[in-house]
C-alpha cells in the first residue's frame, strides 16, 4: 500500500489531529527519536514549515518501524486540505513539502431564489464561494442588492475534491442568471493570454473602466468650466472630479493601459496619466507617492495600485483630482458612459462557438 507517495506495507501507522497547545516538536518528540534529530527538525523545517504556526486540529500520521522501540520512520503533518509536509527520518533527515492530486470535476448547480442568493446556493448544496464568483462576473451588468424573489440562476463550475473530499471550487465555466425576467448569460473564454466573461454575441461582460479609481468617503468637487479655485482664488475651468480621502488611500487606474507620464508636475503635483487602448486617458493628481512598478512605459491593469492620495502641488487638503480625457478633450467622469471591454475577436470566434455550444446545452438541459 502507498500512503503520501510511501510504500507503508512494513510501516506502523499512527494518526491523530494536533490538540490545542502542542507544537510539531512535542509531537515527534513523543515518538522515537534523538535529540540530535529534533534539533535538525527545527533547522532543516526552516523554507518547508513553519513550526510555530501549526493549527490545532489539522490531521498527522506517524509511520512507524515494527521494532520494539516503534523508531519514527516518516510524520506527516497536513497543512491544509491539499498541502502537507513530509519529515523523512531516514539515514539523514530530510524534510519537504507536497500535495495531493486534486480532483476537478464538472458540476451544476441551479435554484431559484426565495430570500437571498446565499440562501439559495446553499440550498442547492451548491459551493457557497459561488456567491463570490458570480457577483465578480455580473459586476458591472448586474445590481446584487437588487436580485429579488423569483429570480433564478444554474452556473456550471469545477468542483475540487482530494481522496473523495470537497476542498474547494475551481472555475466558473458558465452561468446563467435570470433578474426581473431577463436571462443574463456568462461564458468562460481565454483571448489573448486574458480570461474573461462574455454573452452569447460575444460581448465582454467586464467594462473597460471602473465606476471610480478609489473607495473614497465624498466628493468635494464636481467637474466645472467655472470654479472657484482654493487656493488662487480665481475661477476657472475644473475638468475634473475631486475626491476627498486620507492621505495615502490607494489609486486604482480605471482601467488597463500604460502610463505616459509619472512625476511631479507643477499645481496638479505627483501626477499619472494612463493612455487607455480605446481612445481614452485618465489623470490621477496630488498623490503622495506611486504604486510598485509605475513608472513611464509601464502597463497597468485595471484595478490595479498606481499611487496613493497625498497633497502635492496646489491642494489644500488631501484629495484626489480625478481626470478624463476622450480623443483629447476632457469629459465629466461621473457623466461617462463605460464601454465594454474588447468582445471576442473574429480569428476566436470558431473555438468561442464551440465553448458556447457546449456550456449553453449544460445551462439548458433537454427537458425529459
Amino acid at each position: 500500500m502507498v500512503e503520501y507517495g510511501i510504500v507503508t506495507d512494513s510501516l506502523v501507522m499512527v494518526r491523530d489531529v494536533v490538540k490545542p497547545g502542542q507544537t510539531l516538536a512535542d509531537i515527534i518528540g513523543s515518538f522515537e527519536v534523538n535529540h540530535e534529530q529534533l534539533i535538525e527538525v527545527g533547522e532543516k523545517s526552516r523554507g518547508v514549515i513553519d513550526m510555530r504556526k501549526i493549527r490545532a486540529g489539522n490531521n498527522y500520521t506517524a509511520m512507524c518501524l515494527n521494532d520494539s522501540l516503534k523508531t519514527l520512520s516518516y510524520f506527516i503533518y497536513e497543512i491544509n486540505d491539499t498541502s502537507y509536509a513530509v519529515f523523512d527520518f531516514g539515514d539523514s533527515l530530510h524534510i519537504y513539502g507536497a500535495s495531493h492530486e486534486v480532483k476537478h470535476e464538472t458540476s451544476t448547480v441551479s435554484g431559484t431564489i426565495q430570500s437571498s442568493l446565499w440562501n439559495a446556493i446553499e440550498d442547492a448544496k451548491g459551493d457557497i464561494n459561488l456567491v463570490l464568483g458570480l457577483a465578480n462576473i455580473y459586476q458591472w451588468t448586474i445590481d446584487f442588492y437588487a436580485l429579488q424573489k423569483g429570480d433564478a440562476f444554474r452556473i456550471v463550475y469545477e468542483k475540487l475534491s482530494v481522496n473523495g473530499k470537497a476542498v474547494g471550487m475551481g472555475k466558473i465555466h458558465s452561468a446563467l442568471l435570470t433578474h426581473s425576467g431577463k436571462d443574463y448569460y456568462a461564458i468562460n473564454f481565454d483571448q489573448n493570454d486574458a480570461n474573461g466573461y462574455f454573452d452569447l454575441s460575444g460581448n465582454n461582460l467586464r467594462k473597460a473602466f471602473l465606476k471610480a479609481p478609489l473607495k473614497f468617503s465624498r466628493i468635494s468637487s464636481k467637474f466645472s468650466n467655472s470654479r472657484l479655485h482654493p487656493v488662487l482664488r480665481i475661477r476657472r475651468p475644473h475638468h475634473g472630479v475631486d475626491y476627498a480621502a486620507p492621505k495615502g488611500t490607494p489609486v486604482h487606474s480605471i482601467g488597463n493601459g500604460i502610463v505616459k507620464k509619472c512625476g511631479y508636475s507643477g499645481g496638479a503635483g505627483n501626477l499619472v496619466t494612463i493612455q487607455h487602448s480605446n481612445s481614452y486617458t485618465t489623470s490621477y493628481m496630488h498623490l503622495s507617492g506611486y504604486g510598485k512598478g509605475i513608472r513611464s512605459g509601464a502597463r497597468v491593469e485595471q484595478g490595479q495600485v498606481i499611487g496613493y492620495v497625498g497633497s502635492t502641488g496646489l491642494s489644500t487638503g488631501p484629495h484626489l483630482d480625478f481626470r478624463v480625457y476622450k480623443n483629447g478633450v476632457a469629459i465629466d467622469p461621473l457623466s461617462m458612459i463605460s464601454p465594454n471591454a474588447d468582445p471576442i475577436e473574429k480569428k476566436n470566434k470558431p473555438a468561442f462557438d464551440s465553448i458556447l455550444k457546449k456550456q449553453c446545452l449544460l445551462l439548458n438541459p433537454p427537458k425529459m
